[in-house]
């Protein structure tokens, strides 16, 4: 049954420890995340976002990758939870990174040189919807999700091992899977102190 995209919004939450059971077929998976990619909406529709969605053996490398490069910084003592983190990560189906091309931002700020500042912070204002659609379309699938941010920390390696285009600057990745854990409740401040309607 499909529920009401508010609805949606609402359950979406973070889900950080994910499982290889996956509700779509992989098919299925990357027209899911091909359609989000598509429909959600960009400044001066500029579709500057970039997506290198990696399943399998590629997505579990990446986290191989990242846990290489966290093991050189992290102190000895502490690293364990770290492991135990990367590892709740790579045990799932897949991980979409989330680039924006800075080209596509280069090129508006030439063509448009009134709004030439703006331009990055639309460009990661688009990003941010692009990536609560996919967060909460893969929720509506079945699946868990969450955002991480081990950027810039792992960027060079990636760009090497995927032929990331250099243009190309990563916002965030998506780790996602079958739920395997049940997020907490979530507290709310007060609507009174963050919306404010004037009549």
């Amino acid at each position: 049954m499909s529920r009401s995209f508010l609805e949606a919004v609402e359950n979406r939450r973070s889900i950080r420890t994910v499982g290889r059971a996956s509700p779509l077929q992989e098919d299925k998976l990357v027209e899911l995340i091909r359609r989000c990619a598509k429909y959600s909406p960009s400044a001066f529709n500029s579709q500057g976002a970039r997506l290198l969605v990696l399943l399998g053996g590629q997505h579990e490398k990446f986290w191989n990758i990242t846990e290489g490069i966290l093991k050189k910084i992290v102190p000895e003592g502490r690293f364990g939870k770290t492991a135990a983190k990367l590892a709740a990560f790579r045990s799932g189906v897949g991980t979409v990174l989330v680039y924006e091309d800075q080209n596509v931002v280069q090129t508006l700020q030439k063509q448009f040189p009134l709004y030439k500042d703006h331009f990055p912070e639309w460009a990661l204002q688009s990003s941010g919807m692009l990536q609560l659609v996919l967060w909460t379309a893969l929720e509506e699938a079945g699946f868990g999700a969450s955002l991480q941010h081990y950027d810039p920390l792992v960027d060079e390696l990636v760009q090497k091992e995927w032929n990331v285009p250099s243009g190309w600057k990563l916002l965030t990745e998506i780790p996602f899977g079958s739920p395997e854990e049940t997020p907490g409740e979530k507290s709310f401040k007060p609507l009174e102190s963050r919306v404010f309607v004037k009549k």
